[in-house]
């Protein structure tokens, strides 16, 4: 996006791909349909130590934006749960639509492994396969290290601290949880779903949590995970809509039935029955006192889970930290401290939620740089 547009503006641009081939993250995303953007992507949707950085840019490239890039090249999409935008074909479309951007004058350079970035005089000197290429800016623009069988690593952070910029630690996010303790019992539910609401502190997501071998995941769990902290709890509302009376409810209506049989109700078998079975209330429901099914239902609503830590930069879809945008133009991407040296998307400390959200912050932020380009 920002060769493109720098490119479109009369700047000759080298893009130095480490990779045998450009956008392996693009075509992986989404099932390989490629969720591109979030019809709702705004300020509010990112993580940040600056949450204002991400505005400027965010408001002078927006989903609409790049919608309209999408349809200009022919590629149908659809809108899934949530704002969620995928191609109706393949994520292929999305890399051969930002290739065919660019104009001629710039050049997009595969198996580009990158030795040494100097800064001689007016240019940096980037050395990379055997070649020198010299240039009066340049761009970071090689991601965070979630995924790093893509080729992803931390070169970002260690680019950016050469030149005297400062990183903030960075950590999986969009990432599984992993359990330990009395909850490794809940393991036995492995590939058992359910729709619920996930908290961290005072943000909640409610989408479907996935219980797995090694702990929870699913996209409440992985939107959750880029708030969680190590050594907190996660909360976990079963029954999200319920109130603490539909128990006690239940029972008025229903006195023979059971916390089994009315979890049942809602949920897989599997994770009422393992409910049920650690909320000990075996009786029907005439014979258990309201406190108690109230107690449950409290329970239910707030259910804690201390993970034990997260599945890694090997899971996470992104990272969370990064080039710290107190060292950036937030209308530029340009380094305060160093004028032709840029930053843009997930290097730096701005990170979206799960749906979209990371693209667009790409898209706009590379937009902003190389409109700034454009304009030297």
């Amino acid at each position: 996006m920002c060769a493109a547009r720098a490119g479109q503006n009369g700047k000759r641009v080298a893009v130095l791909e480490r990779s045998e081939k450009p956008g392996k993250k693009i075509l992986i995303s989404g099932g390989g349909r490629c969720n591109f953007t979030n019809r709702d992507a705004g300020p509010a949707n990112y993580l940040s130590a600056n949450p204002h950085f991400a505005k400027s840019a965010l408001a002078r490239y927006t989903p609409a934006d790049f919608v309209s890039l999408v349809e200009k090249h022919g590629i149908a999409w659809h809108e899934k749960t949530l704002g969620q935008l995928f191609c109706d074909g393949s994520a292929k479309q999305i890399v051969q639509m930002l290739l065919d951007e660019c104009p001629d004058n710039v050049a997009v350079i595969c198996d580009a492994d990158v030795s040494a970035v100097v800064k001689d005089q007016d240019d940096f000197v980037v050395s990379a396969s055997g070649e020198n290429y010299s240039a009066p800016a340049l761009v970071i623009a090689t991601g965070g290290p979630s995924i790093p069988r893509m080729g992803a690593t931390g070169f970002a952070y260690d680019l950016a601290r050469q030149f005297g910029l400062k990183v903030v630690d960075p950590r999986p996010a969009l990432v599984p949880l992993t359990l330990g303790g009395d909850d490794v019992l809940f393991r036995e539910l492995s590939g058992v779903s359910a729709p619920v609401r996930a908290r961290a502190g005072k943000t909640s997501f409610d989408e479907a949590a996935l219980f797995t071998h090694k702990g929870l995941s699913g996209p409440a769990i992985l939107q959750i995970s880029s708030y969680w902290r190590a050594r907190e709890d996660v909360g976990i509302a079963f029954l999200p809509q319920a109130d603490g009376e539909w128990l006690v409810e239940m029972k008025r209506d229903r006195p023979r039935a059971t916390v089994r049989s009315a979890l049942r109700e809602h949920l897989p078998d599997r994770l009422a029955d393992a409910l049920a079975e650690r909320l000990g209330i075996e009786t029907e429901f005439g014979n258990v006192p309201d406190k108690a099914l109230r107690e449950a239902a409290a329970r239910l609503a707030d259910w804690r889970f201390t993970p034990t830590g997260t599945e890694g930069f090997a899971k996470a879809e992104v990272t969370i930290g990064g080039i710290a945008t107190g060292e950036l133009s937030s209308k530029t991407m340009e380094a305060q401290k160093l004028p032709g040296l840029y930053a843009i998307g997930e290097a730096v400390d701005v990170t979206g939620w799960l749906g979209g959200y990371n693209f667009q912050w790409a898209w706009a932020s590379g937009v902003a740089c190389g409109e700034a380009l454009a304009a030297q």
